[in-house]
């Protein structure tokens, strides 16, 4: 993958993709103003899909904004595991400056590297026992 591309393969692109993290959720993520919810995949990589109403951010600018940080900041994360990721928006969404926003979302992709660790560890021994 070129350094500064954001490729299909990286991202949910389907109703189905989208269905199957909703459906079973492996990890959650939760953070007063975003929700990440994910679910392994069966690929080598993570992949992300985005949602953000217009209920909570009312103008277009203003929900490309917070996609384009959500995407950006996922794709410098090199060390994710293979997950399908779906990054919900919540209320007060807007109010947050860039450099705010992405020091979160920072935080959050490291939670949810761990929880996946923890999961990841959970299930082996579930099907060991």
């Amino acid at each position: 993958m070129r350094t500064g591309t954001f490729p299909k393969s990286s991202r949910l692109l389907t109703s189905r993709d989208y269905s199957k993290v909703f459906n079973d959720v492996q990890v959650r993520v939760p953070h007063r103003h975003l929700l990440i919810l994910a679910t392994p995949n069966s690929l080598d990589h993570a992949r992300v899909g985005l949602v953000f109403s217009k209920k909570n951010l009312r103008r277009a600018v203003q929900r490309n904004r917070i996609k384009r940080l959500v995407r950006e900041t996922f794709r410098q994360r090199t060390d994710l595991p293979a997950y399908d990721v779906v990054v919900i928006g919540r209320q007060g969404l807007k109010q947050i400056e860039n450099p705010q926003l992405i020091q979160i979302l920072d935080e959050m992709w490291t939670r949810l590297q761990k929880k996946s660790v923890r999961v990841g560890q959970q299930n082996r021994q579930s099907a060991v026992g």
